[in-house]
């Protein structure tokens, strides 16, 4: 299969799961190419799986919510409810 097309088809067909196999294969492929204008043909699907790489190894920090947690730290939060009573 020609070197682009294998790219392309892993850019498509990457998943979470799958993401740092498939750019390790992209990245030995890229290699292959022998035109600077093959090069950049396969560049954006290139800077596609990395973008997903990044994306998907990012951990999501915990929701905090300052309910959840006891009282809220802000200065004055609650006066208004405390001076209605």
């Amino acid at each position: 299969m020609d070197p682009i097309a294998e790219i392309k088809r892993l850019y498509y067909a990457a998943t979470r799961a799958t993401i740092d196999r498939d750019l390790a294969r992209a990245i030995d492929l890229l290699k292959t190419l022998d035109t600077e204008d093959a090069r950049e043909r396969a560049a954006v699907y290139m800077d596609g799986l990395s973008q997903m790489r990044s994306e998907w190894s990012v951990t999501p920090a915990p929701a905090v919510s300052g309910r959840a947690n006891g009282p809220s730290k802000r200065p004055g939060a609650g006066l208004a409810k405390k001076q209605a009573r």
